[in-house]
């Protein structure tokens, strides 16, 4: 959606960055917890209605970086070239938007595994039957005494947080 906004420019442009802007300005984890309810319970869904709200800040940077690359001479030339729209933007402009992607990906990872651990913890992700470490840490919050179940999946949280940053580096 950024990338059609930034390459057509005018009234799409207008158009999906109004799109952008709603869906930037509802919080979202309210909007994930929102989803889940009217989706339901279920893998599926969780990943629906996670997925429904984590494509915004991608989308506002890909974006950034099309009107930014529009303007290059292969672009120019791809266009003298006859070559249609959507190849110009799949092919040439979006592989230089790729190290804005794969910057942004270690944060929209974390936030993506924090919905989805807030989620299970709050009781609107999973079903109680599948393990989740949300779940875990909402057990363990029910039984202070039984920290066997708390101190695990935080160790594998935080782990994964770190694991995941250190990929990003």
């Amino acid at each position: 959606i950024g990338a059609w906004a930034g390459y057509y420019g005018g009234r799409v442009d207008a158009a999906l960055s109004a799109l952008i802007q709603v869906f930037w300005s509802i919080p979202s984890l309210l909007m994930v917890m929102a989803l889940s309810f009217v989706l339901g319970k279920g893998f599926w869904q969780v990943f629906v209605a996670v997925g429904l709200t984590s494509w915004v800040e991608v989308a506002r940077l890909v974006r950034g970086q099309v009107i930014a690359w529009k303007p290059a001479e292969f672009v120019q030339a791809a266009r003298v070239l006859g070559y249609p729209d959507g190849r110009i933007l799949w092919k040439h402009i979006l592989p230089n938007c790729a190290t804005v992607i794969l910057t942004t990906l270690p944060f929209t990872l974390h936030g993506l595994v924090f919905s989805l651990s807030a989620l299970d913890y709050l009781g609107f992700g999973l079903p109680p039957t599948e393990p989740s470490w949300g779940d875990l840490l909402h057990q363990g919050r029910e039984n202070w005494r039984a920290w066997w179940i708390l101190t695990p999946a935080l160790a594998c949280l935080v782990g994964l947080m770190v694991m995941i940053n250190s990929i990003g580096e």
